[in-house]
C-alpha cells in the first residue's frame, strides 16, 4: 500500500519559515520523481515545486529564490523550505509521486495547511 504523508503545516506570521516534509512508504522511491501542489481557496491548484529522480528542481515563479525542495532517498522523504512566506502561500499543500517514466502523478498526499497571517 503506497502512502505519502505529509508532516510541518501550520500557522506562521508573514516573513516567517515552515518545513513541509512528506514521507512516502510502498514505492521505489528513488525512481520517483516528487513535488508539492497548493490549493488556496476559491483557486485551482498549482505546481509550486518539483525534483526529479535525479535531483533536478523546478519552482513556480512566484516562490523561486524563498522555497527550496530537496529529497532525501535515504528517508523516502521530500522537503519543502519555504521562506520569506506571504500571505499568498496560504493554502492546502499536497506533496505528489510520479514515476519517472509516468506522464501524470501516479500517488498524492492527504494535504497539510499552511496560514500565512498576522
Amino acid at each position: 500500500q503506497v502512502q505519502l504523508v505529509e508532516s510541518g503545516g501550520g500557522l506562521v506570521q508573514p516573513g516567517g519559515s515552515l518545513r513541509l516534509s512528506c514521507a512516502a512508504s510502498g514505492i521505489r522511491f528513488s525512481i520517483y520523481g516528487l513535488g508539492w501542489y497548493r490549493q488556496a481557496p476559491g483557486k485551482q491548484r498549482e505546481l509550486v515545486a518539483a525534483i526529479t529522480s535525479g535531483a533536478n528542481t523546478i519552482y513556480a515563479d512566484s516562490v523561486k529564490g524563498r522555497f527550496t525542495i530537496s529529497r532525501d532517498n535515504a528517508k523516502f522523504t521530500v522537503y519543502l523550505q519555504m521562506n520569506s512566506l506571504k500571505p499568498e502561500d496560504t493554502g492546502v499543500y499536497y506533496c505528489y509521486a510520479r514515476h519517472r517514466l509516468s506522464s501524470s502523478v501516479d500517488y498524492w498526499g492527504q494535504g497539510t495547511q499552511v496560514t500565512v497571517s498576522s
